[in-house]
């Protein structure tokens, strides 16, 4: 009837949300397992398997990687989104960019190169086809080479 043990309900990891607030700065990686809204100053690495959110007053000088990503304030650095990358109005973003599909709102400063994950794909493919084109152009051309030229006389 009575116990000594107390139980407590488990955590369910990713349902519950990080925020660091306004007026809040971190230097240092920030890792989690669950999504984050970061209203404050990070200056490190960001990472996590759920979504990001920035809000507009909120900063990353670093790197960035997750799920998707929310961004209303500043970032600079690498960013690396498998999901869907959103850039509002306010957003300012520069660095470099790896997104599975991107959404920019007119009004947001996105200057940065950018690479599409599927493109990445397609661009080692497209370069690896190149590669095999070029080698069988290369022995096409060697076999060409080979029979045009002329047959020396064989002597008796």
């Amino acid at each position: 009837m009575f116990t000594d043990k107390k139980s407590k309900a488990p955590a369910i990891v990713g349902n519950q949300q990080n925020r660091i607030t306004e007026g809040t700065s971190i230097t240092g990686d920030l890792i989690s397992k669950s999504g984050m809204r970061i209203d404050g100053n990070v200056q490190g690495n960001v990472k996590t398997p759920s979504k990001v959110v920035l809000g507009e007053t909120g900063v990353i000088k670093g790197t960035l990687e997750c799920e998707n990503a929310d961004i209303e304030g500043k970032f600079s650095g690498n960013m690396t989104i498998s999901g869907t990358l959103t850039l509002r109005a306010t957003a300012q973003v520069d660095g470099d960019v790896v997104a599975g599909k991107l959404a920019i709102e007119p009004g947001a400063a996105f200057n940065a190169t950018c690479v599409m994950k599927g493109s990445v794909k397609q661009m080692i493919e497209k370069k690896e086809d190149n590669q095999d084109s070029i080698k069988s152009q290369n022995h096409l051309f060697e076999r060409q080479e080979r029979s045009s030229k002329p047959k020396t006389e064989q002597s008796v």
